[in-house]
């Protein structure tokens, strides 16, 4: 059995979405489809997420909703029409629910967020369910609730209760009907919508080849293959036939759009291959994402990424590496405002702390800066916010010798100045930090010293 997830770019518009209904139908195997709400169109249209966030903001300022209740309908109604549906029940019951959320109370804003903006996913999964019982194609919509998933945490970063495991291997349903279940959104406890993080239909997928023991997760999407770097930096690059799961973490950790870095765990803790494909090419095989032992890598470099997302605080103080507990004083500061650490390299006088930028603002930076002038006496501080980092991934380089050398070499002779090289414990990947405007320029020297 497989499960599919289908991308908000694959389900944008009637011809998107019968080429969703083609791949459906090309495998008897894959019964359970994940949806995401309709995405962009064409360039600089507006997926619909982002026009229930305006909706949202819209009904927490009290201001006129007539116009964005009608530009999110028309986009499922367009879908409707394309496949004939434009007098059945389905747009009215879309309408109805659209207005109930502006009527609901919330407990907090983060719930109300949470409520509107899942429902792009909840509406088009109704939808499409509604469409292929249309078309003579048993189908069901199914909701996270009726599978027994469980949420807990923040209502717009939930986290899955592990319980709801035992409840979907539990769960009854007709297999010679498609379940549709919609992506991102779920419910916690008390019955309150919440959703995912980022990726959030991507990590709704992943849950449920593991919960209903999937023998493969096919995520399709709007490319052929994962690339072995971003093509923006990178003119043709050489595509990803097989990669492990490790290293589509490490990648994703550092910018790979493909997968949110949370998003494919359950999946690695079931070992339930991936499979990365095309919407609009189909026949083409993709990427295949495996268990760690399934592959022997044939060269040391699987794939390069980048994130320009991070900040960094330089410490220097002289034999810093002998006193006790110097460490422990700086994380229970950061703790103390919140705040978690990304990466921590060191030398016997030297420290950087590498933190995702959305985590500090100059008042938080500034707070820090004191405390820990005041607690560890740092003989030079200084914050970074000009900070890129690079990953160089791939299980080969445990092997290979020379990778590291022919990739600074190449750094070296383009004049990139590199202020931190961090070869992680797996010795799979090697991160290194570079100045924002030297990022897209180093990777296309790193990826023309590795491929």
């Amino acid at each position: 059995m497989k499960v599919v997830k289908f991308g908000g770019s694959s389900l944008a518009t009637g011809e998107q979405v019968q080429k969703v209904f083609n791949i459906i139908q090309a495998d008897e195997n894959r019964k359970v489809v994940v949806v995401s709400a309709p995405g962009k169109r064409f360039s600089g249209d507006i997926k619909v997420t982002d026009l229930l966030k305006t909706y949202a903001d819209q009904t927490i300022a009290g201001e006129d909703i007539t116009d964005i209740l009608l530009t999110i309908l028309n986009r499922y109604q367009d879908i409707a029409q394309y496949f004939g549906l434009e007098e059945n029940k389905i747009i009215p019951q879309i309408k109805r629910q659209l207005i109930q959320l502006n009527r609901v109370h919330y407990p907090s804003f983060d719930h109300l967020y949470a409520a509107f903006m899942g429902h792009g996913e909840l509406l088009n999964a109704q939808l499409i369910a509604c469409i292929l019982q249309a078309i003579g194609q048993p189908a069901v919509f199914v909701s996270p609730m009726d599978l027994g998933m469980v949420v807990s945490g923040s209502p717009r970063a939930a986290r899955l209760d592990p319980t709801s495991y035992e409840r979907m291997h539990n769960f009854q349903y007709d297999p010679n009907k498609l379940l549709i279940v919609p992506g991102f959104i779920t419910y916690t406890n008390d019955g309150y919508a919440a959703t995912f993080s980022r990726g959030g239909s991507d990590i709704t997928g992943a849950i449920l080849a593991r919960g209903l023991h999937a023998d493969l997760y096919e995520n399709f999407t709007d490319v052929s293959a994962i690339y072995s770097v971003n093509p923006g930096i990178v003119t043709n690059p050489k595509s990803i036939e097989r990669m492990t799961y490790r290293e589509m973490r490490e990648l994703s950790y550092a910018g790979f759009a493909v997968f949110h870095d949370e998003a494919i765990i359950p999946v690695i803790e079931a070992n339930i291959p991936i499979n990365v494909k095309n919407t609009n090419d189909p026949e083409a095989p993709g990427t295949m994402i495996v268990p760690n032992q399934a592959i022997t890598p044939t060269s040391p470099v699987t794939g390069i990424a980048n994130d320009d997302r991070f900040a960094a605080l330089y410490l220097h103080r002289y034999l810093l590496n002998r006193e006790v507990g110097f460490t422990l004083k700086i994380l229970q500061i950061l703790a103390s405002y919140n705040v978690s650490y990304e990466h921590m390299p060191s030398g016997i006088d030297d420290m950087t702390i590498i933190f995702d930028k959305s985590q500090l603002s100059p008042t938080i930076k500034a707070h820090i800066s004191h405390d820990l002038y005041q607690t560890i006496a740092p003989d030079e501080l200084e914050w970074l916010d000009d900070y890129a980092i690079i990953m160089v991934v791939g299980e080969g380089m445990q092997k290979n010798i020379g990778t590291l050398t022919k990739i600074t070499a190449a750094l070296a002779e383009a004049n990139i100045n590199l202020p931190m090289v961090n070869q992680g414990a797996s010795q799979i990947s090697t991160m290194l930090g570079v100045p924002v405007d030297k990022m897209k320029q180093a990777v296309q020297v790193i990826y023309d010293a590795v491929f």
